[in-house]
């Protein structure tokens, strides 16, 4: 296919419907392996553009494939996510969540009404070799749905030789893009840490052990496992989220046990061993200095978004037609968030994108995972025209041009 110079414009004639779409489904929003109306909206709107679809993949899981009427060729997979978030909305926005206490924080919704408008487009001009599948992939938001995917044989059923996401970024200029190639977002950990001792009477702490004490240790020397065992040019991190001890109604009592809980978060995988050693050797001195024991639990969730070189070249190429090489970052700085995209690049050569989702006149922004949080109606256009221009990159004229 031959990328249309006015293809942000002929995908703007359809920015009404597109808005639509995106502005009902962030009034429905649905929890991970929930999206049953998302999925079911997705397969009928595919249906109508006469793109082949299977459900039920990963439980909610939707696939659309349109093959080039070009003949044979490459073929491959574009992704994006369906779920929401367990947040109550605070936008005030007339297209606000009516799901209470369910919300598109994350910009799931945007996600998948812009791959929706790439699919309608290229249904209607499918001028290019090879295959397409558009990958619609529920439970992105720490129930890995992606890996399920995976597990149940999406690529297999499915063939694809690279596959490709897309992700909106608050504070990023609308019309701007960021890539890079290698890791790109971070792996995600969770670990927490149980503290037992006897518990007592706080009027007679000498008869107790007391397990605040090693907690108190530990969340104090917590940070030096990043600042003193990881090298100061890689990224780490390690948060503590969550502590749980004793009864505000009982505060003369030494509690026996307390709970603590956090993240952690790195890029290369000697890092990520580093970081749990070093948490259970430091939860287990802290215990045994004060007479207590501690229960460690370190999880590995998410792997590393790691790109491939090749993927983020022919990615930045796509975005660089459509918005000027200037608007592009193929040398974006690395996120220590996660994502579960991860899981299939595990598996296929690929590249993950962010698109800039702009900020308000005074340069402040909310960012994705917060109330207030709402997806750019404008990047709609912009995120489908860059699906089209990568397919062209790859299965069109812009690949035989390259």
């Amino acid at each position: 296919m031959t990328l249309p110079p006015d293809l942000l414009a002929q995908l703007a004639r359809h920015a009404a419907e597109l808005t639509a779409i995106r502005h009902d489904l962030h009034r429905h929003p649905e929890l991970g392996f929930e999206e049953r109306r998302t999925a079911a909206l997705v397969a009928a709107k595919l249906r109508g553009w006469g793109i082949a679809v299977v459900e039920g993949i990963a439980r909610t899981g939707v696939v659309g494939t349109l093959r080039g009427r070009r003949g044979p060729g490459a073929a491959i997979a574009l992704r994006a996510d369906m779920d929401a978030l367990p947040i109550q909305e605070a936008t005030g926005a007339a297209h606000a969540s009516q799901n209470p206490g369910v919300m598109h924080a994350c910009g799931h919704d945007g996600h998948t009404t812009m791959l929706l408008g790439a699919a309608r487009h290229l249904a209607e001009h499918p001028d290019f070799h090879g295959t397409v599948h558009f990958i619609f992939q529920p439970a992105e938001e720490g129930l890995a749905g992606g890996r399920l995917m995976v597990e149940e044989g999406l690529f297999e059923r499915f063939p694809a030789d690279a596959v490709f996401g897309l992700h909106n970024e608050p504070g990023l200029a609308l019309g701007r893009f960021g890539t890079r190639p290698g890791p790109m977002l971070a792996n995600v950990d969770g670990w927490s840490v149980r503290f037992r001792g006897t518990g007592g009477h706080g009027a007679v702490p000498h008869r107790a052990t007391d397990p605040t004490q090693p907690m108190a240790q530990f969340i104090g020397t917590l940070q030096s496992v990043i600042g003193r065992n990881i090298p100061a040019g890689q990224t780490a991190v390690l948060s503590l989220g969550h502590v749980a001890a004793g009864d505000a109604r009982a505060a003369n009592v030494i509690p026996a046990e307390v709970f603590l809980s956090g993240t952690g978060r790195s890029f290369l995988p000697a890092a990520r061993e580093v970081m749990e050693r070093r948490l259970r050797e430091l939860a287990a001195g802290c215990a045994l200095a004060h007479g207590c024991t501690a229960e460690v639990d370190y999880i590995h969730a998410y792997p590393a978004v790691v790109n491939t070189p090749e993927e983020v070249k022919l990615a930045a190429r796509a975005a660089a037609a459509l918005v000027g090489q200037g608007a592009v970052d193929a040398d974006f700085p690395p996120i220590t968030a996660g994502e579960d995209f991860a899981y299939m690049l595990q598996q296929r050569p690929g590249a993950f994108m962010l698109a800039g989702n702009g900020f308000a006149a005074d340069g402040s922004y909310h960012h994705v995972h917060t109330p207030r949080f709402d997806f750019n109606d404008g990047l709609l256009t912009i995120g489908a025209a860059y699906w089209v221009s990568l397919v062209d990159h790859a299965l069109g004229d812009a690949a035989a041009a390259g």
